[in-house]
């Protein structure tokens, strides 16, 4: 495991390693978000009956995103005459770093990860909700109402959703008997909680969506209401953090699905000889596919609609869960026992 490499090396050459493996760790994300934006632009092409990107890096266009990225790290950076300029400076990064924070406890096999502490997944939760921050500070500081409702949004939007989305967790922690990521897998060896949580594996993965603010929930950036939502007044590399944060979020959140429902990097019984990186990939794979898919297929919500949804059904779909859960364990206990 990384960790234990790090343990075993003394004071400065620790620190040296471990600023490395996260250069190194921030360059294959960086890599994932430019591809995972030229896939998605191909899966999209494709459902929509047209070719998607196809003439920068030859037919396939896989120098496209590439391009974007060059051509947004050229784009003046424009700020406000009216913002508040600090504050404007510093969102995209308040947005940005969790995003990047909370993979460090994410187990992508056995013998990779950054840190396993015992409330992993409390960590990511905890983390990943200062994302927030950083959308409101960015709409607060652009000074235009836009921005400003969409921010609002973003919030309102985000704090609703975290609710249905750690209640709906709940039951695999009492199946796997710790908050523990690494041991929640490890609990997933005779079945996956996919099998055991169906219920709960539908409620996280809507509240995920919704949570990474995409379609059907991207009100806070609805473009027919709000112009662009909270970052309208960005451009350049500062609006490219906010993007870049949510394509990190998306890498994150589809590993965490895999984690916690798809038993990570466990392989099925009669293929254990394929490694366990190549099962997570795959899995996690499948569930970015399914993302591309919602963001494809659904229509947008309405405002009411977004909030009833996560309060009046996520939400005690999720309490429901919970309880049968509770109720199953102790007759299994009962009857084991």
């Amino acid at each position: 495991m990384i960790e234990d490499l790090l343990h075993s090396s003394p004071g400065l050459l620790n620190f040296g390693i471990f600023f490395l493996l996260a250069v190194v760790f921030l360059f294959i994300v960086l890599g994932f978000v430019a591809y995972a934006i030229l896939a998605e632009r191909k899966v999209m092409g494709f459902m929509q009956l047209r070719h998607g990107p196809n003439q920068v890096g030859g037919r396939w266009g896989l120098l496209q995103s590439v391009a974007d990225v060059l051509k947004l790290l050229l784009k003046e950076d424009t700020i406000p005459k009216a913002a508040d300029r600090p504050l404007f400076i510093i969102a995209p990064v308040i947005a940005f770093a969790p995003a990047f924070m909370v993979l460090a406890t994410l187990p992508f096999t056995d013998k990779f990860q950054f840190a396993d502490i015992g409330v992993g997944f409390l960590y990511y939760i905890a983390i990943s909700g200062l994302t927030v921050v950083g959308v409101v500070t960015g709409s607060w500081a652009s000074n235009n109402k836009y921005a400003l409702l969409g921010g609002m949004r973003a919030a309102a939007q985000m704090i609703s959703y975290e609710i249905p989305l750690v209640m709906s967790v709940l039951g695999v922690v009492f199946l796997a008997g710790s908050l523990n990521l690494n041991d929640i897998v490890l609990a997933q060896e005779k079945a996956w909680f996919i099998l055991l949580q169906p219920v709960a594996f539908i409620v996280f993965l809507i509240a995920s969506v919704a949570e990474l603010n995409r379609a059907p929930f991207d009100l806070p950036e609805a473009e027919s209401e709000l112009i662009s939502g909270f970052h309208v007044e960005y451009s350049g590399f500062r609006w490219a953090f906010f993007m870049l944060s949510e394509y990190v979020y998306v890498f994150a959140m589809a590993s965490l699905t895999t984690i916690l429902f798809l038993g990570g990097w466990l392989p099925l019984p009669f293929l254990g000889f394929i490694p366990g990186a190549v099962w997570f990939a795959l899995k996690f794979s499948l569930v970015f596919f399914l993302l591309m898919w919602f963001r494809i297929t659904f229509p947008r919500l309405r405002g009411d609609q977004l909030m009833e949804f996560a309060w009046k059904v996520l939400l005690p779909v999720a309490l429901a869960n919970i309880f049968l859960t509770a109720i199953v364990k102790e007759i299994f206990k009962a009857i084991l026992g």
